[in-house]
């Protein structure tokens, strides 16, 4: 059995292996189509590309990168070659912000097979581990069936009701979650009584995850108490993704996405908090 991530040993062992599809969820914010370039030029062998707009964010709901609708979800798994059966391997380019997405998506269908791949792409490539060019293939279909989730998500509503009784993590970058740097979203800051927590907090230098160990004590370091409910955000519902697997791996309890996150926080005219703390929750 595997874990929630898989070393690139691990992959590199396992490629051709039928019950493992991989799956590159390489994107770079403010570079549309970029992602789909780098799968043509160079991918691991076998993988197909899931795209983080249009394969795993649906066309409207709230926030920039709303969740599909879980059947248009099931058939794009499907029509890719994956099913209830396989394993399935996410990468990005690295750290893993973005397969995190595609982990906690499949979790939320109840498919607990599904892995990240440490360090992604750049971590692959490094360790002299072999690539394949050329476009996307089309995959033999499979069945891909939604079972009972995993997973927790709350609106922007429910989450304004319960602030302060609930712990809010923010894995947008520092700058942004004290609102010097908002080129984004309409309005600068963070939720209130957010805490910052950036993603590469949860890596080592090299961009592959910290031991449980280290995770633990990163959140613990945070303020972050197990025994209370977290709700994870970021800009639009993807990075929190990487925070709630971390929590996972230090043996945190399932942590709640706010899919919408700043991106929908921001444009519901809501209280926003700006600078390094916190900040009180609003009324």
């Amino acid at each position: 059995m595997s874990g929630p991530i898989v070393s690139c040993a691990w992959l590199a062992e396992r490629l051709g292996d039928p019950g493992i599809r991989v799956a590159d969820t390489r994107w770079f914010l403010g570079q549309p189509g970029e992602g789909r370039l780098r799968y043509a030029e160079g991918h691991i062998p076998g993988a197909v590309f899931l795209d983080l707009d249009e394969d795993l964010a649906g066309p409207v709901g709230p926030g920039r990168h709303p969740l599909p609708d879980p059947a248009v979800f099931a058939s794009t798994l499907a029509s890719n070659g994956i099913g209830n059966r396989h394993h399935v391997v996410a990468y990005d380019q690295g750290p893993g912000s973005i397969a995190a997405r595609l982990w906690w998506m499949l979790r939320s269908f109840g498919h607990e097979q599904v892995s990240v791949l440490d360090g992604g792409f750049h971590h692959w490539i490094g360790s002299g581990l072999p690539a394949e060019a050329g476009p996307e293939r089309a995959a033999a279909p499979a069945v891909f069936e939604v079972r009972a989730d995993a997973t927790h998500t709350i609106d922007r509503d429910s989450l304004r009701a319960r602030l302060g009784a609930v712990q809010v993590i923010d894995a947008r970058p520092p700058a942004r979650y004290r609102g010097e740097d908002e080129s984004v979203d309409p309005v600068a800051g963070h939720i209130p009584t957010s805490i910052s927590a950036p993603t590469d907090g949860n890596v080592r230098a090299d961009g592959t995850f910290k031991t449980p160990e280290d995770l633990a004590a990163r959140f613990a370091g945070l303020g972050i108490d197990p025994a209370a409910p977290v709700v994870s955000s970021c800009g639009s519902g993807v990075t929190a993704c990487h925070n709630i697997l971390a929590l996972h791996l230090a043996g945190f309890p399932e942590a709640i996405l706010y899919p919408g996150s700043w991106s929908d926080w921001s444009s519901s005219g809501f209280p926003a908090a700006v600078g390094p703390r916190p900040g009180p929750s609003p009324g």
